[in-house]
């Protein structure tokens, strides 16, 4: 899909496509390709106004191989490996190890292209697996689900991905649904979201086939809702909700690898009881193709 974008777009040989930054699904990738990607992300959460003094720091790294089936399908694996802390009054608690790894298969339905534009709509669907640990204890005990690098539940989620490209700028849109199941006690909230990305080559402004690297202004917006999450079939009144976040960020790309960096930020969060509200989220990426 990256080359045929190229091709569609009328842009030089081999020239890179941008993408989104905080949601892999819409990474394009031609027939016979290979595409890695490591995303770091470091995000801070704290307290509401109940002023219970906790402060949560999340660290983690994923690890995405995408391979182009045929020019249409496309199969994704990310691993997650994360480093958790929760620091209050009473002490602190953490955790670190590697999270459940999601599968995903996405099919291009709908495809058009013009002069210098084209057009790709493309359901998915995937896999969330149990990887990771979710019954990690520490010296006070079991540790508390958010804290666990994984959930121990096998879930399945979906959705759509639409993307129009241009010479200049690109724009790509996520709609996706998330059904947990219950594992050790515990059912998480099942997730829907809408994630936006915009991409614009800042440069250079005219394209040559003498270029070596582009430079994107990227902006983001991520809308998520969380049901809230039962344990041993008691819904817990401090979990779930929905947040609103921007993403500005900049990505450059050269003909086989694009570096990326972005900060999330949260607008709107609209959470229940006593959950932590996210701070920020800071985000820096490699994706090498093959």
């Amino acid at each position: 899909m990256l080359l045929m974008f190229g091709a569609a777009l009328g842009l030089p040989s081999g020239s890179p496509q941008a993408a989104p930054i905080t949601f892999n699904t819409a990474l394009p990738v031609s027939q016979g390709e290979i595409i890695f990607r490591e995303l770091a992300t470091v995000g801070r959460a704290s307290d509401d106004a109940g002023g219970l003094d906790r402060k949560m720091t999340v660290v983690t790294a994923n690890s995405v191989v995408v391979y182009g089936v045929t020019p249409d399908l496309a199969f994704f694996a990310i691993l997650p490996v994360t480093f958790r802390v929760l620091e209050t009054p009473a002490g602190d608690r953490n955790a670190d190890g590697i999270g459940d790894a999601r599968l995903i298969a996405r099919y291009t339905i709908y495809k058009k292209n013009a002069v210098g534009k084209t057009t790709r709509i493309a359901p998915f669907i995937g896999l969330k697996v149990p990887t990771g640990a979710s019954a990690k204890t520490d010296d006070f005990g079991l540790l508390p689900a958010p804290l666990q690098p994984g959930t121990g539940s096998w879930d399945v989620f979906g959705g759509v991905i639409a993307t129009y490209a241009s010479v200049d700028w690109n724009f790509d849109f996520q709609a996706s649904y998330r059904a947990n199941t219950r594992a050790g006690g515990v059912k998480r909230g099942d997730v829907a979201r809408a994630d936006a990305s915009f991409q614009y080559r800042l440069l250079p402004r005219k394209l040559s086939r003498h270029d070596k690297g582009y430079f994107y202004g990227v902006i983001e917006a991520n809308l998520v809702h969380s049901g809230e999450m039962r344990v041993d079939g008691i819904d817990d009144p401090n979990t779930g909700g929905t947040t609103l976040s921007l993403v500005p960020g900049v990505q450059y790309a050269t003909r086989r690898w694009i570096a990326e960096a972005a900060v999330q930020l949260p607008v709107i969060q609209d959470l229940n009881g006593s959950a932590l509200e996210r701070d920020f989220t800071v985000l820096a990426g490699l994706r090498v193709n093959f």
